[in-house]
């Protein structure tokens, strides 16, 4: 799935690679983070984009283009400075320093969800995409394919959910060994990224595209896959 780097991971990871003080290391990662990144209700409903600026601002690093936020979450129009915290949240504050919103990883490489509030994604832009993808949103029948676009197999992703309620997906008979063996039975949505999971334990990531369709993430091995919707499906 499309990841992001936490505080401590990249610090760490810098400081390997690079021998880097720790104040270089800072600097590192500001430029790593600063970018457009999209505000989105995990409700699916339209979100907004702001640009993560690496000049330094009250409160830590300038935020431009939070006047873009004011018809569809008008909280986060006063956004005026971004920074991490010290146990490595990401904060927007507005110009009296006042946190507007805080967001926090589950685990290393997870998209950024708000701390407090209605359920919300802090994601690198994809495109011009201006919402999450949900559960209702996606599921259907897909294919899975090759680069080329040679079909491999298809898959049904279905809305209904088991007793845990994660929503349940079942591998068409056509897919190879390869994919059958991952006994795929479930699925889950983290912002513009798709898990499948398999009983036993085993998963394969996609990370969303901005035509909606998805390519197999960077991390899995592999051959390259995409998932394409089905005609019809």
């Amino acid at each position: 799935m499309i990841r992001t780097f936490s505080l401590a991971a990249a610090s760490a990871a810098l400081i390997l690679a690079t021998g880097q003080p720790a104040g270089a290391v800072d600097d590192e990662l500001i430029k790593a983070q600063a970018g457009i990144w999209l505000l989105a209700p995990e409700s699916g409903a339209k979100g907004c984009r702001i640009t993560f600026e690496t000049t330094p601002a009250a409160g830590g690093y300038a935020i431009s283009g939070a006047d873009a936020c004011a018809s569809t979450l008008p909280a986060l129009a006063k956004a005026a400075a971004w920074n991490f915290g010290e146990d490595g949240t990401l904060a927007l504050t507005d110009a009296t320093q006042k946190v507007v919103a805080r967001f926090q990883q589950e685990e290393e490489g997870s998209p950024w969800e708000i701390e407090e509030g209605d359920p919300m994604w802090l994601l690198p832009a994809l495109g011009d995409v201006d919402h999450v993808p949900t559960i209702a949103s996606v599921a259907g029948t897909w294919e899975i394919q090759q680069p080329g676009g040679k079909t491999i197999c298809s898959i049904t992703l279905s809305s209904d959910a088991d007793t845990d309620g994660t929503p349940k997906m079942s591998p068409g008979s056509d897919c190879p060994a390869n994919i059958g063996d991952l006994k795929l039975s479930l699925w889950v949505m983290e912002g513009f990224g798709l898990v499948m999971m398999g009983t036993d334990g085993s998963s394969l990531s996609f990370d969303m595209r901005p035509d909606g369709s998805f390519q197999k993430s960077e991390e899995e091995e592999g051959e390259p896959l995409v998932l394409v919707r089905k005609q019809g499906g």
